[in-house]
């Protein structure tokens, strides 16, 4: 939201008052608390009639700071979001009467006096900070002329904001899956959750964090909405606004955004490890196509019969009976006998997903039962809240009540205990204000919260019936959702454009703290043509996760050609890719093992893998999947595509060609191709099995080694570590006695004594493809 006219003026019915100077700080060992006063302090009479500003400034864990800025506090603790507790640091008066907060490598500077100064530095080397006209709370009159607020909130009559320098050339990055440029420099984000589609300014997923390539990171702790000015307001400046007194913030340090990363995710949690089965290809019925057993069937014997793997079958939202949407009783029209269609999918080796919603169908027999038990939000007059919006007089749940939790919970487990593993939790988004929360919520803080707590029920209940194997596929969030993975793209058109802008928003969520992610290959809305299709399948195959899924048509890939047997066929492109990532699946597991333990994503923007190159910091339109491979998606029929390759030599892990960069390419490739390239140094554990993920990886396993720097590398499969050195033109690997190999070039050696050496040839310096 902007409240100035230009640089010096403020626009008509905007009232500022902001912090002028530091008047007195006073420190505890807890916190800095400091006095500032409105205007500045000469003599007693300006102490009268003034607004003042408390800031307290507060070590919490090593490397982050928290600030919080209040105007009035007599209205109680606002809802926030849960975040680690404080660990503690130190806090002083220095000798020049400055008041410093230090915790681990960060320090926050208060400067006594006029002008106000907050300074935030790492290393000697200052990152960012408040000065003149930063901190201020606002009051506007009704017809202040200030931008809008997100649709359906109303505008406040009083806000507090923050401005944070922005040095040259830093690049601001994350505040979720946002689909635009994945540097948010000169943007208006609004942290509002919206059902939007991933084609405008509005996001399923808000995350109130923003991550710098200039060693810092910011934290907004405010889970109602928050409106960013990222440069485009005070050009020098982010700013951050929220409605009410008080606005606090985190500061997270880091000497790369990696390390920012690490540290904000310890602060606001990280994902749980997912099942190897769920990196495996997961298939729908679609959205509102018809279907049956029959119908799930024929797709199921289609992919066995042209020999493409499959891993996950997924109903959609019609296994349930139309008007009753969620009541969690299968549709005995079209699904007789449940129980024996699980089983038999099973049989088959798969994985089983349902589709569900937190809104309850008037028509259900599920609606009067929560609505008498004051599981379902009211309004303020005790009337149970209802619209026509999606299903016809539905109720939500409302999850801050315990009994309302548990009651939704005992509804799912039946379908766990039945045969179904995992659960697509749609929507979220929709969440009225005109409401009241059995636990006293604001609704304006919970709007976004709400979607933590829909997906935090069902992830538990998954957590409880399925141990070590809970994945969730869902669609909204905020911060700290990234604790319950996988979470998904939502609706997508079925464009090449609408292909780029859900790679935006997979990345732009990567940057934001989540782990993993996927989205809807083909497209969700509209049918893809054929080009558009087997571009997005290599993309979507060597993403984080991989569903084919479609709106008001089917996904399965023997619909697009008329030759399925021709290479560059749908079928054949789907069996290529379905196959290398079943095989990667052992590489991908680490990947996800790193995102539990420290934060990183397994799909890492360019910025996130090599924040030493300033070419690399921009690019939107190619990632590293997990550590070393480099993938560049195909966004035209034609197959014309640009990507960067930084410092090193690569390898084409298609073809065996080797790059040495930094240097832009310019390429082009067949449906059945796109780049991805293997960094130099690399140990790529490949899986013996193409046909699914979940296999014993040991067995068969092969070590495929990129010569170069590192020269030594330790790999993780299943539990057993492989140390892999270079030393000239010898490789040698050591690891559990078993049937594993050494692979480079295109030599293989058996290492069935738990060791392995092979001299490196001219021949060794080019891998041999996959």
């Amino acid at each position: 939201m902007r409240f100035t006219n230009g640089f010096w003026l403020m626009r008509p019915g905007v009232e500022a008052h902001y912090a002028r100077e530091a008047y007195d700080l006073d420190a505890t060992p807890e916190a800095l608390v400091v006095t500032a006063p409105t205007k500045a302090i000469t003599t007693r009479g300006d102490t009268l009639n003034l607004p003042v500003l408390t800031v307290t400034v507060a070590p919490h864990l090593p490397g982050v700071i928290r600030v919080r800025i209040e105007h009035h506090t007599g209205g109680g603790e606002p809802l926030r979001f849960t975040t680690a507790p404080a660990e503690g640091g130190t806090v002083r008066i220095a000798d020049d009467g400055a008041g410093v907060v230090t915790s681990g490598d960060l320090e926050a500077r208060v400067t006594p006096g006029a002008p106000w100064s907050l300074r935030f530095s790492s290393g000697g080397r200052v990152l960012t900070g408040s000065g003149h006209r930063s901190q201020a709370w606002l009051r506007l009159a009704p017809d202040a002329e200030v931008d809008a607020p997100p649709v359906g909130l109303p505008r406040g009559g009083a806000y507090v904001h923050e401005q944070l320098d922005l040095g040259v050339g830093t690049h601001v990055y994350g505040l979720g899956e946002r689909f635009g440029p994945l540097v948010k420099n000169g943007q208006t984000v609004e942290i509002w959750n919206a059902d939007g589609g991933t084609s405008s300014e509005q996001a399923y997923k808000n995350v109130p964090f923003y991550l710098t390539d200039a060693g810092y990171g910011v934290f907004v702790n405010e889970p109602g909405h928050v409106s960013f000015e990222v440069g485009s307001e005070a050009v020098q400046r982010v700013q951050f606004s929220v409605e009410g007194e008080s606005l606090e913030y985190f500061v997270v340090a880091g000497a790369t955004p990696a390390e920012i990363l690490e540290r904000y995710t310890a602060l606001t949690g990280r994902p749980v490890e997912v099942p190897a089965w769920s990196y495996g290809t997961w298939l729908t019925t679609s959205f509102t196509t018809p279907y049956d057993e029959a119908t799930v069937t024929s797709f199921l014997d289609g992919m066995r019969d042209r020999d493409l793997p499959l891993s996950v079958f997924h109903f959609d939202c019609f296994w349930m009976r139309e008007f009753q949407w969620s009541d969690f009783a299968w549709d005995a029209r079209v699904f007789p006998d449940p129980d024996e269609m699980l089983a038999r999918l099973h049989e088959r080796g798969l994985k089983v997903s349902l589709w569900i919603n937190p809104y309850i169908a008037q028509r259900s027999p599920l609606f009067a039962e929560a609505a008498a038990a004051g599981h379902l939000l009211r309004r303020p007059d005790g009337s149970v809240w209802q619209w026509d919006l999606w299903q016809a007089g539905m109720g939500v749940v409302d999850f801050t009540s315990d009994a309302a939790v548990a009651w939704f919970q005992d509804r799912l487990r039946p379908l766990l205990r039945q045969g179904v593993d995992s659960l697509k939790t749609d929507f979220g988004e929709r969440i009225p204000l005109d409401v009241v929360y059995a636990d006293g919520s604001d609704p304006k803080r919970m709007h976004n919260l709400y979607a933590e707590r829909y997906n935090a029920a069902v992830h538990e209940v998954l957590e409880q019936e399925r141990p070590g194997e809970a994945v969730l596929f869902a669609r909204s969030a905020t911060a700290g959702g990234q604790q319950h993975p996988v979470h998904w793209g939502g609706d997508s058109t079925s464009t090449f454009a609408s292909m780029a802008e859900t790679l935006r928003g997979g990345l732009s969520l990567s940057l934001s703290g989540f782990g993993f992610w996927s989205h809807d290959i083909g497209g969700f809305e509209g049918t893809p043509d054929a080009a558009v299709f087997k571009r997005w399948v290599p993309f979507g195959l060597l993403s984080s996760h991989s569903r084919f899924h479609g709106s008001d048509s089917y996904r399965v890939p023997w619909i697009f050609d008329d030759d399925e047997s021709a290479p560059d066929s749908a079928v054949s492109i789907t069996r290529r890719f379905a196959k290398l990532k079943n095989r990667l699946s052992p590489y991908l597991l680490a990947a996800g093992r790193e995102a539990a333990e420290t934060g990183m994503p397994v799909m890492r923007p360019m910025v996130l893998a090599f924040p030493e190159d300033p070419t690399a910091r921009p690019l939107d339109r190619q990632y590293l999947l997990g550590p070393d491979v480099l993938v560049a998606p195909v966004f035209s029929e034609q197959g014309h595509v640009e990507l960067y390759l930084p410092a090193g030599t690569w390898t084409q892990l298609l073809t065996g060609e080797r790059v040495t960069g930094p240097a832009w390419r310019r390429e082009r490739h067949g449906f059945d191709s796109l780049p991805v390239y293997v960094r130099e140094g690399a140990v790529l554990p490949l899986g013996e099995r193409d046909d699914r993920p979940d296999t014993d990886h040991l067995d068969g396993l092969v070590l495929r080694v990129f010569p170069g720097s590192p020269a030594r590398r330790t790999v993780h499969v299943a539990g057993a570590a492989f140390d892999v050195v270079t030393t000239g033109d010898r490789v040698t690997a050591s690891g559990p006695a078993g049937r594993w190999s050494l692979a480079v070039g295109e030599a293989l050696v058996a290492a069935a004594d738990g060791t392995a050496s092979i001299t490196r040839d001219g021949r060794a310096e080019a891998p041999s493809p996959l």
